[in-house]
């Protein structure tokens, strides 16, 4: 785990993270002010969890940027604990807040190898 907690510690200064652990599943809080459900994307391969996030602004038509600062496009690629599973996660974001649950993988999910004898 302290893979995950050294990535989330390397998020950009104004992402903030939270990173909680049940007996079965985990739980990742982040967040990521003006941003929806309809401008987040979130993927897991190969055991890393891919965020991309952007925010979403409205601007009044008669006005145009003369500065920004308030921009927010969040790439970031996190690696998972090695228990941890995307089957059955959950996600939602509220006001700007992503809550992401990811199970653990259960004794249950073992697969046995049948051994046979060389010839």
């Amino acid at each position: 785990m302290s893979a995950l907690r050294d990535a989330l510690r390397d998020l950009p200064d104004a992402v903030f993270a939270d990173f909680l652990e049940s007996d079965d599943s985990y739980l990742l809080v982040i967040d990521l002010p003006g941003v929806t459900a309809d401008t987040l994307d979130i993927t897991v391969k190969e055991g890393r969890l891919q965020l991309e996030a952007r925010r979403a602004k409205d601007v009044p038509p008669e006005f145009r940027y003369e500065r920004e600062e308030r921009s927010m496009f969040l790439d970031a690629e996190l690696p998972l604990p090695p228990d941890a599973t995307p089957e059955n996660a959950e996600a939602t974001v509220e006001r700007g807040v992503l809550e992401l649950r990811l199970p653990k993988r259960t004794a249950s999910e073992e697969t046995r190898i049948e051994i046979t004898d060389a010839e």
